[in-house]
């Protein structure tokens, strides 16, 4: 079952924040000494961190849907780019953001509450340390280790979004309420120390009561989050002399990639996570099923009134149906290209990738259902092909709960911060740095063995395996294909210094599609469907497609008996491209590697008494 944030008594005590998710006990008297010294008093305090990743305008309504995209695997799904590039959100994901952009200008966005989480995480850390008795008390030496935990979290995410950002690990006063950014390269030196503490408190999963929810930091994940933060700490960024990788000795990507190494081999060989199957991973978080052990190493914890998960990255629903009164879903989707990168055979495709939505109309035979309160009707809806630039992620699905989501905004699943499928990968990536591909295949083989048959994942392994090289090359293909739809892409390409290459050929393959030429030239003008019953009651709702698959050929398409079809790349009556030009120009406006980061919003300038600015930075920090 899911856990219910809990609130900060201290926290909201000393800096007066409110939230419209909880209601505070009434507390005049208790100081730090009274409740870092009692178990559950402290635990409030640290599950208190869990409130700033879900307000509004925070992790919930601004990051999560909007960093991350634009890669070349992920987008909006909008038809028009170019031409809506400056539209405020729009922009903030061509590479082109502006500090006054209007989704993000104002005191209560991500930054700010980003900043809010790590306040509390401090007074957490602080109290603990000082009245927790940490060493001799395990239950509150696992408060501390998630405190330092979800600290990371949100500096790694700051980082990541901001580049250079004020460090601050202790709780505000008359010292630090105004800083100047601080060095990246720096932050990662206190993260990667900070996890190291971190594990040596934490339990593994299931090992104590605590860590039976996926919602609640581990050993395992601490150890994943140091893997990732390493990764990112040797690989390439965005500094004020150019797009490069530190200079920090103590960042090189030797000492780096060892780190990674241990810490996920750590995480493996401890048997407490399996793998299990691809498809099985995502109808549980679907499920809220929050159980430890399975291939979930952490999530953000979302109340089922709050989270734009499913809202943001499910398959769309245009109405009020058999599996929803939420009429959300698709607003971001894989680039249309992804589906074709695929192996027809590989389970991951057809999971990523969704080409229909669920219709706004009656399917034919059906009659009104009444919703849960008994006053208005919902329809039972069918499948319906939306259009070649309008793909939906397939991973998270309204069909695949077991509850009926009745918020307008919020569906209160689960964001899934990391799954053992990326400590797997993580270990390939620093084993063939390391020692070569020999060394890495035995971490890549359990990924592929579960999504595509043995002849498949034989012929990838002698490919992959040629060289140094080609393992890279294999990394950067697998986990694309993996975690698309995860918000992890854009980081990696970022970190291997590949972003301005793929955003190229991101571009350069959408041409290709949209004029059927190249690796595309075999796909046929049109798409043909036809409707079945899927679930067996009687109803067509689900929907055959013929068109997708290279070979695929109109003249058979054509001769389905029952068949529909539907135009996907030329429109008859213009003879314009479906996927449009304006569309191509707009995955990205500016050069990517000099504009991947967002400018610290133009809000938070004016209140730093003059700390901080966006200035001394490449592409648009200087704008």
């Amino acid at each position: 079952m899911k856990n219910y944030i809990k609130l900060s008594i201290l926290a909201l005590a000393v800096t007066g924040l409110t939230s419209c998710d909880m209601e505070a006990p009434s507390v005049s008297s208790l100081d730090g000494s009274s409740i870092y010294s009692v178990y559950s008093l402290a635990e409030a305090e640290v599950m208190s961190i869990n409130q700033s990743f879900g307000e509004t305008n925070s992790y919930r309504g601004r990051f999560l849907p909007y960093y991350g995209i634009n890669s070349d695997l992920e987008t909006m799904s909008a038809g028009t780019l170019f031409s809506k590039s400056s539209d405020d959100k729009v922009s903030l994901c061509n590479y082109n953001t502006l500090a006054n952009n209007q989704q993000m200008n104002e005191p209560k966005n991500a930054y700010a509450k980003f900043y809010e989480g790590i306040e509390r995480a401090n007074l957490a850390i602080e109290g603990l340390k000082q009245y927790g008795d940490i060493d001799n008390r395990p239950e509150m030496g696992q408060l501390y280790g998630e405190a330092l935990t979800m600290r990371a979290v949100i500096y790694n995410d700051l980082i990541k979004a901001w580049g250079d950002v004020p460090a601050r690990f202790s709780p505000n006063n008359n010292d630090n309420i105004y800083m100047p950014r601080t060095s990246k390269d720096s932050i990662y030196r206190v993260l990667l120390a900070d996890l190291k503490e971190a594990e040596k408190y934490l339990y593994w999963p299931n090992q104590n009561n605590i860590t039976t929810s996926v919602e609640r930091c581990s050993k395992a994940f601490a150890k994943g989050l140091r893997a990732r933060i390493a990764l990112y700490a040797c690989g390439y960024k965005l500094y004020g002399d150019g797009y490069r990788r530190s200079n920090d000795k103590a960042l090189s990507r030797d000492s780096m990639m060892l780190i990674v190494k241990q810490e996920c081999e750590d995480v493996i060989n401890s048997g407490y996570n399996k793998l299990g199957g691809f498809k099985d991973n995502f109808v549980k978080l679907c499920q809220d099923n929050t159980g430890a052990g399975a291939e979930s190493l952490w999530e953000i914890p979302f109340s089922d009134g709050r989270g734009r998960v499913l809202y943001t990255f499910g398959v769309k629903h245009n109405s009020k149906d058999q599996y929803t009164e939420q009429s959300q879903g698709g607003a971001n989707g894989p680039m249309p290209t992804l589906f074709y990168d695929y192996d027809a055979q590989d389970v991951r495709r057809d999971i990523t990738c969704v080409p229909y939505e669920w219709s706004k109309d009656r399917i034919e035979g059906s009659t009104d259902m009444p919703t849960i309160d008994g006053k208005s009707t919902k329809i039972h809806a069918y499948q319906t092909l939306r259009s070649i630039s309008k793909w939906c992620f397939g991973k998270l699905r309204y069909e695949w709960m077991t509850r009926t989501v009745t918020s307008t905004n919020d569906d209160g699943v689960n964001w899934q911060y990391m799954r053992l499928a990326d400590v797997y990968l993580m270990a390939a990536e620093a084993e063939n740095y390391l020692s070569g591909p020999a060394a890495a295949w035995p971490y890549m083989k359990p990924v592929l063995s579960r999504v595509l048959p043995a002849d498949k994942v034989a012929a990838l392994q002698a490919k992959y395996t040629a060289s140094k090289d080609a393992f890279f090359n294999g990394i950067v293909e697998q986990r694309g294909l993996e975690f698309a739809g995860e918000m992890l892409r854009k980081a990696d390409l970022v970190r291997w210094g590949l972003i301005d290459k793929k955003m190229e050929e991101c571009k350069a393959k959408l041409t290709q599609l949209a004029n059927r030429e190249g690796a595309y030239a075999d796909l046929p003008l049109k798409l043909y469907y036809k409707m079945y019953d899927g679930d067996g009651d009687g109803l067509a709702e689900s929907i055959n497609i013929y068109g997708l698959n290279h070979g695929d050929t109109d003249e058979a398409g054509k001769d389905m008996a029952d068949y529909s079809s539907k135009e996907w790349f030329v429109d008859s009556k213009t003879g314009t491209n479906l996927l449009a030009d304006d569309y191509i120009n707009g995955i990205y406006v500016v050069q990517p590697s000099t504009h991947c980061l967002w400018p610290i919003w133009q809000t938070f300038i004016d209140a730093s008494n003059g700390m901080l600015n966006n200035e001394g930075m490449l592409g648009q920090l200087n704008k």
